[in-house]
């Protein structure tokens, strides 16, 4: 079945089409969302740009298929497509990385015209002085872009002393170097500029100016005790991309300083607090987890540590707490993991993080908010994984890796079911959706399966690619097609279940 206009928009926005599929290219599918992007503009254009926001708070993989489809919104012909960009531009560009990817993809596809100007310079004007320097430090240049291009291109006027001086900073730089800050605002620049001219005092400069890594490492000396002052203050997001680099320097490793060390680790990934303010995307967890515990293998990095068994313990614990999940509901689950082919081709990161391994992720996590669950997968057969609840999602993710080959038959689930008298409540299906073998389509295979087992049995079909493919019938109102990759994905099979949607 056709998966519609604003599903297969909302699948491409949380998943991204930049690295294609086993059935298309990455240019296939990015043509297709430009497709689709400017169908719903021209429908819709205020639900489109709820849709950005929506996956740009944190449900997105990352935020770059909803800048590009920001983009898209901003070339929309109706006046109502312009305000409808105006309105979301701060939610969804919130970084200074933001800002200059949004210029890469507006360079690329429509020129900087009069609505483009004028969201550049109002991002440039508006908040904190002290929070816009911190992002033009942080974040000097990116995607071919630099600080000094966005004030050059967007004319931006400042209307404060403050701000007066950020800009200036970011045109001309200091010469000189004034005796002290000149105003509080710029005080993490001025140490900054200080680190620069006396790179011996690395950690003065750090512990004083609370630099971040991205500040002090291209101009300081950076020793173990600079990395552990930055460690002592790393941001949620920072912390999980360096945990391998940190374990290699020393400051992650068992001795009885560090153990203070992993105290903190503990502290910052297992909490829900900190995962959700920093808008940590279980994927995110998952990657980090993958790459820390290949010890660097993994990735384009020459680094390589000794994984901490700690860490890998706390990475687990993160993982399951990143994704958002309600009290169990007492029902029966079967968890349908598509274990084909075409599942270990499609990758979402540069480490290879596969389809396979995600769906094994996201059905385990789903189970483990239940008691009454089994977890199987098919491919043109539907076999025990034997992965259970008390499995890590690193043995899990290895055992449905092991077994994952072989064409795509979902309806094979339903006939192991039926041939078991296996009663589900609920049938949950991690797929790509591209279900070709066998001689029955999954809609009739659950026909009978409502005809011999459980007449009320929920079919819920989650999608890993961005597609416009569908398994669920549009007649059908108990079956179910959502896309996959949210945060939110577990618990919203669980509304599902228990009859709140």
């Amino acid at each position: 079945f056709d998966a519609g206009m604003w599903r297969t928009l909302r699948r491409c926005l949380l998943i991204g089409t930049g690295n294609g599929s086993y059935y298309a290219t990455k240019w296939e599918l990015t043509n297709d969302f430009v497709d689709i992007l400017e169908k719903a503009i021209a429908a819709d254009p205020d639900r489109v740009a709820q849709e950005i926001a929506y996956a740009s708070d944190g449900r997105s993989i990352n935020n770059s298929a909803p800048i590009w489809a920001l983009v898209l919104l901003s070339m929309g012909e109706s006046p109502a497509a312009k305000q409808a960009f105006q309105s979301i531009f701060p939610q969804v560009v919130r970084t200074a990385s933001h800002f200059y990817e949004w210029m890469s993809y507006t360079k690329s596809v429509r020129g900087f015209g009069k609505i483009v100007r004028e969201a550049g310079k109002n991002w440039l004007l508006q908040g904190d002085t002290k929070a816009l320097a911190y992002q033009l430090l942080k974040y000097q240049q990116r995607h071919g872009f630099s600080n000094r291009d966005a004030l050059r291109l967007f004319h931006a006027k400042p209307q404060t002393e403050d701000r007066d001086l950020l800009f200036k900073w970011v045109t001309n730089g200091w010469e000189e170097l004034p005796l002290q800050s000149p105003t509080e605002a710029l005080n993490q620049i001025w140490w900054y500029e200080w680190l620069k001219r006396n790179p011996e005092h690395t950690q003065t400069a750090i512990s004083k100016g609370r630099l971040t890594h991205e500040m002090a490492a291209p101009v300081g000396k950076m020793d173990l005790g600079a990395w552990q002052l930055l460690f002592e203050d790393m941001p949620i997001g920072a912390l999980l991309r360096n945990l391998g680099s940190l374990t290699e320097i020393g400051v992650l490793a068992y001795s009885k300083k560090s153990n203070k060390n992993l105290n903190r680790v503990a502290a910052i990934l297992n909490s829900k607090e900190h995962l959700r303010k920093g808008r940590i995307h279980p994927i995110d967890v998952l990657k980090a987890l993958k790459t820390y515990r290949s010890g660097g293998s993994l990735g384009k990095s020459s680094k390589t540590w000794t994984p901490v068994p700690r860490i890998v313990d706390i990475l687990e614990t993160a993982l399951e707490m990143s994704f958002d999940a309600i009290e169990p509901t007492g029902k029966v689950f079967m968890h349908a993991v598509d274990i084909s082919g075409s599942m270990s081709y499609y990758s979402v990161s540069s480490i290879n993080l596969t389809c396979c391994e995600i769906a094994t992720t996201m059905a385990l996590a789903s189970a483990k908010a239940e008691k009454n669950y089994a977890i199987r997968g098919f491919s043109t057969n539907f076999i025990d994984l034997k992965i259970n609840r008390s499995d890590s999602f690193s043995s899990a993710m290895q055992k449905a890796s092991d077994l994952n080959f072989g064409g795509t038959d979902a309806s094979s689930a339903y006939k192991w079911m039926i041939k078991n008298n296996f009663y589900a409540d609920v049938i949950c299906f991690w797929t790509d959706c591209e279900s070709w073998a066998g001689s029955q389509h999954p809609t009739q295979a659950l026909a009978e399966y409502r005809q011999k087992v459980n007449p009320e049995a929920k079919a819920i079909y989650i999608s890993l690619v961005p597609n416009n493919i569908s398994l669920v019938d549009p007649k059908d109102p108990n079956s179910w097609d959502i896309a996959g990759f949210d945060p939110s994905t577990p618990r919203l099979i669980q509304s599902i279940a228990s009859g709140e949607l």
